[in-house]
C-alpha cells in the first residue's frame, strides 16, 4: 500500500489519514462510520482525531438526532482554507516530480 499525500511529508497517523480522506472528499458530509470503512481505521481512533479538527475548527461537526454526527472540512475557516491550498500544491508538486 503506498502512502498518501500528507504521510509522505508528515509520516503515517491516524490524524493525516482522516484529515486527507476529508481533504479528498472536499465538500461532502461524511459519518464517523464511513470515515472509519474508508481509511481502515477503527471508529474509536476516527472519533478520537475528529474531535481534535472539530475543536480546532478544521471540521464542522452536525449532529442529527441524539446519536447521529457527521463531519464536513469547515471551508469557512481560514486554517482549512490554508490547508486545502496546502494539500492541492502539494499534490501538484508531487506529480512533477514523480
Amino acid at each position: 500500500m503506498s502512502l498518501n499525500t500528507l504521510e509522505k511529508i508528515f509520516g503515517k497517523s491516524a490524524q493525516s489519514t482522516v484529515l486527507e480522506h476529508l481533504l479528498k472528499n472536499q465538500g461532502k458530509t461524511a459519518y464517523l462510520s464511513g470515515i472509519a470503512e474508508a481509511t481502515g481505521l477503527s471508529h474509536s481512533s476516527v472519533s478520537r482525531v475528529i474531535e481534535t479538527l472539530v475543536e480546532i475548527d478544521i471540521v464542522k461537526e452536525e449532529r442529527i438526532g441524539k446519536m447521529i454526527r457527521t463531519f464536513t472540512l469547515n471551508e469557512n475557516s481560514e486554517l482549512t482554507r490554508n490547508l486545502i491550498s496546502f494539500y492541492q500544491s502539494l499534490n501538484i508538486s508531487l506529480r512533477s516530480e514523480g
